[in-house]
C-alpha cells in the first residue's frame, strides 16, 4: 500500500490514516504532497500528480484501487486489515466511537480554523467564542465516552477513533489551552497526554521535526 499525505508538520488528516496503518503494523510507503506551496493550485496539481483524484491529501492506493480522505482511509484499512482489531468488537463502542469520528470529521469548524496543527509552534492562543464552544464540546465527548469505557483511550483500547483526535491533543499542546477552562477535570488533559506518548505519534513527530523546511535537523 502506498499513503500519500502532506507535510507531516501540518497535516493533520494525513496524520490519522498514517497512524492507523503503523498501529496495524501493515506495510506501506510514503508519497509526500508539499503543502503551502505558492498557491492551492500548485499543491492541488501536486496531489493529482502523486495519484490523488479529490487533488488532496490523504489518499491510498492500495492495488489498483484509490481510497482518498481520512475517513474513507480508516474505514477501508478497518476492513482490510480486520485482525489489527481497529474498531472494537462491541457493536455499541463502535457504534459511539464512529459517531465522535463523524463529529470530529465534519465539525468543530471554529476551533480547527483558529488553532491550525503545527508541531513546530508553541504559543498561547485566544479563543473566539465560537472555538470555546467547540473546546467544550471536546472535552465533553471525550470525558463522556473515556467514562463510559473506562480508557485509557476512547473506546478502551486505541482504536481510529483515537487516530481521529490526536491531532486535536497536538492543537491543544500547540496553542497552550488549558482544558480545566472548558470544563475538563483532569481526564481529557490526561487523554490527550496519552495519546501525545503513543509510539506511532512520537514516531509522526520526528518525522516532522525532522522537515528541512523547517531549518532544522
Amino acid at each position: 500500500m502506498e499513503l500519500i499525505i502532506g507535510d507531516k508538520v501540518w497535516s493533520s488528516w494525513s496524520m490519522r490514516p498514517w497512524l492507523v496503518l503503523r498501529h496495524a503494523d501493515a506495510p506501506f510507503t510514503e508519497t509526500l504532497v508539499r503543502l503551502r506551496q505558492e498557491n492551492h493550485e500548485a499543491t492541488g496539481d501536486a496531489a493529482r500528480a502523486a495519484g490523488s483524484p479529490s487533488r488532496k491529501v490523504p489518499a491510498l492506493r492500495d492495488g489498483e484501487l484509490v481510497v482518498w480522505d481520512s475517513l474513507a482511509i480508516c474505514e477501508y484499512l478497518a476492513d482490510r486489515l480486520a485482525s489489527a482489531e481497529l474498531w472494537p468488537t462491541d457493536q455499541v463502542a463502535r457504534a459511539l466511537g464512529r459517531c465522535a469520528v463523524a463529529e470530529m470529521h465534519s465539525g468543530f469548524a471554529a476551533l480547527r480554523g483558529e488553532c491550525s496543527m503545527d508541531l513546530a509552534l508553541r504559543t498561547q492562543t485566544l479563543l473566539s467564542a465560537d472555538a470555546a464552544a467547540d473546546t467544550r464540546r471536546m472535552i465533553e465527548l471525550w470525558r463522556a465516552l473515556l467514562g463510559r469505557f473506562g480508557g485509557p483511550f476512547l473506546l478502551g483500547d486505541w482504536s481510529i477513533a483515537d487516530a481521529y483526535f490526536t491531532p486535536v491533543a497536538t492543537r491543544f499542546r500547540t496553542h497552550g489551552l488549558a482544558l480545566a477552562e472548558y470544563g475538563d477535570d483532569g481526564a481529557a488533559r490526561d487523554y490527550a497526554h496519552r495519546l501525545l506518548a503513543t509510539p506511532e505519534f512520537l514516531e509522526w513527530e520526528s518525522g516532522a521535526l525532522a522537515d528541512p523546511r523547517l531549518g532544522r535537523s
